[in-house]
């Protein structure tokens, strides 16, 4: 079932795929940096804004049309939200060992994120469909 892109759901996927290719950019070209910077290791950094990439070309595709499927912007939530669960689950398993400024890079990111999955899980509940 398709549903109507709100230009409050429009602004919230462009603003999500803004600040996410800016976090790519800046993990892709400056992972040694911030590994040095964060205590992160740089591997990591670097594979996870790759992992945007992708993200970020869905939401643009997602953005443009006046129409999209239900289950799309409901997937958006979910990725959104297991990037959230994965961020806070490397610092409680103890799967890295950041200083200071890398928990609070790695809580801020989340945290963001999060603000996203929500904004989209509101549009999301209050999608009016659209005749096929």
């Amino acid at each position: 079932m398709a549903i109507e892109n709100t230009p409050f759901l429009r602004n919230t996927l462009l603003a999500d795929a803004g600040v996410g290719a800016s976090a790519a950019l800046l993990t892709i070209f400056g992972a040694g940096f911030l590994s040095s910077l964060l205590a992160l290791p740089e591997a990591l950094i670097f594979w996870a804004g790759v992992a945007l990439l992708p993200i970020v070309a869905f939401l643009l595709v997602m953005a443009r049309k006046a129409h999209i499927p239900r289950s799309w912007l409901a997937e958006i939530v979910l990725i959104n939200s297991a990037w959230v669960v994965a961020s806070f689950g490397l610092l409680a398993l103890g799967l890295v060992q950041p200083n200071l400024l890398g928990i609070a890079f790695v809580v801020a990111q989340a945290l963001a994120v999060g603000l996203f999955a929500v904004l989209q899980y509101t549009a999301l509940r209050q999608a009016r469909p659209v005749a096929a």
